[in-house]
């Protein structure tokens, strides 16, 4: 039985609970919406100080000069970010967005032949990757048939099965989630890997809602890239830049959209014609580094660095499993879990109900922040470095008064998008 007692005593037992006073949190507001957009720590904010100074203080030779050379900037995050994803520094770059690195990556290894020629997706993916995918099949002059979508046999998840079912012979890059922006659901990437390996299918990763919250071990299972955004369980801020995972068997293979920050360090003020490019995940970047919104994420990541991938992990698994029992507990029969209830859901639970969208609204008016997916889905994201199983229990305790109440009947039968 789910008590508020015992979410204090399970937030007493959280070796994680310290880093929550990092965190700026709104008084009296229960944010459960991490995985669209973290909150900001202390530490983001302080970082982003230390490099405007380092503009104030040194103008152009703060390239060279500061506690942070923006020169190498890139890569002093990037060796901070790659355990996050189980890689090596050098095959991780952040840089760009997520949508122009997915472009980057498609455009440096999808060569389609008249044999092989198709990008295999899931329809289930964030649109913004389905309209790269789009896009660079009709610069090869393919017909729209060239992208292959996984079907879903639920409209929330889909499975292993129908995924390799579908690297056909005529597939020759796939591009998935590692975990499912909806229903939450954590993809299986090693068997997935595998079965591209053994069909000659070039495999890469959306880790946009996994990273941060599910450890990776992309190096180990040899996945070929990976792209994502570092804004959510990163937290990193709105729109910072994104990052990138090239696997070292691919160093030397020439970018498909070239700029010359992909240049080798000590070659790049050569200004040659001819790019030298970086021999290492370094040569995937195109434009100069956006400096300040690197910044934030120095400070985001080192609490990572701290805390480690896989205590996280843990904690956001108990945290979810404790807001499922609560909701069972208090409000039975009233919501579907469109999340897996297993071990396989990611960092965040999505609740199906015909009235999401006014209850969503309702929630925010009530001092908790949700996510409304249309048509009928609200995800809650309890994040393992800032919230509590205490506020777990409080916000199941205001959704059931809200339901209980139907307050939510007061808004317009709308579904209205929510941020």
């Amino acid at each position: 039985m789910t008590t508020i007692e015992k979410a204090r005593q399970l937030d007493e037992l959280d070796g994680l609970q310290k880093y929550a006073d990092e965190f700026y949190k709104k008084e009296g507001q229960i944010y459960l919406d991490g995985n669209s957009l973290g909150l900001l720590c202390k530490r983001a904010e302080q970082s982003v100080h230390t490099l405007l100074n380092s503009w104030k203080d040194y103008g152009i030779d703060g390239w060279t000069n500061g506690e942070h050379p923006w020169f190498y900037f890139s890569e002093k995050l990037s060796a901070m970010c790659a355990p996050l994803i189980g890689a090596k520094s050098e095959e991780v770059m952040l840089t760009g967005s997520t949508t122009t690195n997915l472009h980057q990556l498609l455009a440096t290894f999808f060569k389609p032949t008249a044999a092989r020629y198709k990008i295999l997706a899931d329809e289930l993916n964030f649109p913004s990757d389905l309209y790269a995918i789009a896009s660079q099949i009709a610069l090869h002059n393919l017909p729209e048939s060239s992208m292959q979508l996984v079907k879903s046999e639920d409209g929330q998840t889909i499975t292993t099965e129908a995924i390799i079912e579908a690297m056909t012979d005529d597939v020759a890059v796939a591009v998935l989630p590692a975990v499912l922006y909806r229903s939450g659901q954590v993809l299986d990437l090693q068997a997935i890997t595998e079965a591209a390996q053994e069909r000659g299918i070039l495999v890469g990763f959306d880790l946009c809602h996994s990273i941060g919250s599910v450890p990776h071990h992309l190096h180990e299972i040899g996945a070929d890239f990976a792209f994502w955004c570092n804004y959510k369980h990163l937290n990193g801020g709105p729109g910072s830049v994104a990052g990138l995972y090239v696997h070292e068997k691919h160093f030397g293979t020439a970018p498909g959209l070239a700029g010359w920050f992909g240049s080798a360090k000590e070659k790049q003020f050569d200004l040659d014609v001819s790019i030298t490019a970086a021999p290492h995940a370094g040569a995937y970047q195109i434009g100069t580094p956006h400096i300040l919104s690197l910044a934030p994420i120095e400070g985001a990541l080192s609490l990572f660095v701290e805390a480690g991938i896989e205590a996280v992990r843990e904690k956001s698994l108990a945290l979810t499993q404790f807001m499922m029992d609560c909701i069972e507990q208090e409000l039975p029969n009233t919501f579907t879990f469109g999340n897996p209830l297993d071990d396989t859901r990611g960092g965040h639970l999505f609740l199906v109900h015909d009235e999401a969208a006014r209850i969503c609204k309702t929630l925010k008016e009530y001092g908790v922040v949700p996510d409304f997916r249309a048509p009928n889905g609200i995800r809650l994201a309890p994040v393992a470095l800032y919230n509590s199983y205490e506020e777990v229990w409080q916000s199941v305790q205001i959704l059931k008064e809200i339901i209980t109440n139907k307050t939510y009947e007061k808004h317009e039968n709308k579904r209205d998008i929510i941020a």
